[in-house]
């Protein structure tokens, strides 16, 4: 038996089972099971007929028409509840009739999610939570937090990510909330397709439970609680509108996205345990050895309520060669004990086992290929390819989804067109992809071992001397113009040497595709601060894109 299989065999909730299968959904996206890469499946389809366009004339007078008698009519479908949840219940207390559905119990993990206090504002300012509900929601805060490359100078910065907060906590919160507001909530309901037509989009969900779907809510209304009560095991509901926040497993997704293998991945594995000596401090990013097999791993720990949770992530493609989950586990406790300068792994108790890969792509945000849909959380590719998880980066853009959102509806503009001006592109995403290209390792590329430490080390050094407002937005996954360049500069003229070794590393093409997405960084912030005559979602664009959305 493996270590890994060892140590995880004896953490409760089966996280060896879970482990395997992640691994054969990436050893899928790498093309090694015997079918190669499968194509994804079809659950999208179109129709240019209406049915049922006249809601006086609702259920159809000839039964045996789909969609059946029971569907129910609402203003939105939100498919996945994590980062679902948020949304829906912002747009249900706004009056919209919205339905969320979930594959599993709508219940958030027990592992926090670490965010920095001023991202989380945005919940309490558009009235989702009161400030003493967030404050609940915090499950754990320290500071400051470390940045450390090997062989280079320790770093430390305050009030970034230095926040645990309980997905469990704030999803209950919500959920309490959403269904207050009268949205109806399906759990352990799969997605099953969506046929879009011109007057409305129809979901088709099934039941998991072998029986009628696990709903709850209405919110006290008699139409819809007569439907919550009496609908069977498959549903269909009618919307003008669907969110898919499914993630990167989506169907949705993967039918949109089509064959296409993903630009690049970061794999993470981790614990959380008890027994560390200390565990009042924090990892932002931190390495402890050089260039290996092909990658570099990283590091992150966070003091959390139930113990310390570290870290262990790589970047790279899904090129077939790469390391599987389990391999990365095997890594992980080998090279846990150096990292925090214990013994051995005798000491520690694991509570808890996290792990996953994370694709990203080059065409992002994704933008709908049909009408009536749109991408959020995960699923749309926001987040920058140089992190791993999307709450973050879906309550940056909160704000501007959910005004874009409700001016659809109002005016009736959900066609692909109008929905695709909410996911534009934007420069500062499209310039982080030359990062996460230097911070690994192509397959079969030999590099001196500490090229990437050193070149790390070098940077957020200039970054720290140049101060805040050029270290702490890239710190929270934001560039902008300003602060780039100037980081660019110091760079440059401090380090030459190590900037001329990147040329040969990314190759020239790569360098001059990034020259076009900083030369158009830089117009989207002119535009922004010189407040160019433009009309919505045009400025939302131009600010949100240039990073200027950004606040300490």
């Amino acid at each position: 038996m493996s270590l890994t299989a060892d140590l995880l065999s004896t953490i409760p909730g089966q996280p060896l089972a879970g482990l395997a299968r992640a691994d054969r959904l990436w050893q899928q996206l790498r093309g090694l099971d015997d079918q190669g890469v499968k194509p994804p499946i079809s659950v999208i389809y179109e129709s240019s007929q209406n049915l049922a366009a006249d809601p006086d004339n609702w259920p159809p007078a000839d039964p045996d028409n789909w969609p059946p008698a029971d569907a129910l009519r609402v203003d939105l479908v939100v498919l996945g509840g994590t980062l679902g949840i948020v949304m829906a219940t912002a747009l249900a207390q706004a009056g919209w009739r919205v339905v969320l559905m979930e594959r599993g119990q709508l219940q958030g993990r027990d592992q926090e999610w670490n965010i920095s206090r001023s991202e989380l504002a945005v919940l309490v300012e558009r009235g989702l939570l009161t400030a003493a509900e967030l404050e609940r929601a915090i499950a754990s805060e320290f500071n400051p937090v470390r940045i450390s490359f090997a062989g280079g100078q320790e770093r430390w910065v305050r009030d970034v990510l230095n926040l645990g907060v309980s997905p469990a906590i704030l999803v209950a919160q919500l959920r309490q909330k959403f269904l207050a507001a009268g949205g109806i909530l399906l759990e352990q309901t799969q997605f099953v397709s969506l046929t879009v037509q011109p007057d409305r989009v129809w979901v088709q969900g099934r039941s998991l439970l072998g029986g009628p779907t696990g709903a709850t809510g209405a919110g006290g209304n008699a139409a819809y609680g007569d439907w919550v009560t009496a609908h069977q095991a498959t549903v269909t509901i009618g919307a003008r509108l669907v969110l898919d926040a499914m993630g990167h497993q989506s169907p949705i997704v993967r039918q949109t996205r089509g064959p296409a293998k993903p630009d690049g991945v970061c794999l993470v594995v981790g614990t959380c345990a008890t027994g560390y000596p200390t565990n009042d401090s924090a990892d932002l990013i931190a390495t402890t050895t050089g260039i290996q097999d092909d990658r570099q791993y990283f590091w992150e720990a966070f003091p959390a309520q139930a113990g310390r949770t570290t870290y262990l992530f790589c970047y790279g493609d899904a090129h077939p060669s790469r390391p599987s989950l389990h391999d990365l586990f095997e890594d992980y406790f080998r090279l846990l004990p150096a990292y925090q300068n214990l013994p051995s792994l005798e000491g520690l108790q694991f509570q808890r086992a996290l792990f996953g890969f994370f694709p990203a792509f080059r065409q992002s945000p994704l933008q709908p290929t049909v009408d009536r849909l749109l991408f959020i959380g995960d699923s749309s590719g926001l987040q920058s390819p140089l992190s791993f998880g999307g709450f973050g980066a879906l309550l940056r853009h909160l704000d501007r989804l959910l005004d874009g959102i409700t001016n659809a509806l109002q005016t009736d503009r959900l066609d692909r067109a109008h929905l695709s001006l909410l996911l534009p592109y934007q420069p500062n995403l499209s310039v982080t992809w030359l990062f996460q290209q230097a911070m690994r390792v192509a397959v079969g590329q030999q590099l001196p071992s500490d090229r990437i430490n050193r070149l790390l080390d070098a940077v957020f050094g200039e970054m720290a001397a140049a101060g805040d407002r050029v270290l702490r937005p890239f710190l929270q996954d934001v560039v902008q113009f300003p602060a780039l360049s100037i980081a660019l500069a110091r760079v440059a003229i401090a380090h030459p040497a190590l900037v001329a070794q990147l040329i040969p590393q990314l190759g020239l093409p790569a360098l001059l595709d990034w020259m076009r997405h900083y030369l158009a960084l830089g117009l989207y912030h002119a535009g922004d601060r010189l407040a160019l005559p433009a009309r919505e979602p045009v400025r939302s664009a131009w600010r949100y894109g240039s990073g200027n959305d950004w606040h300490s």
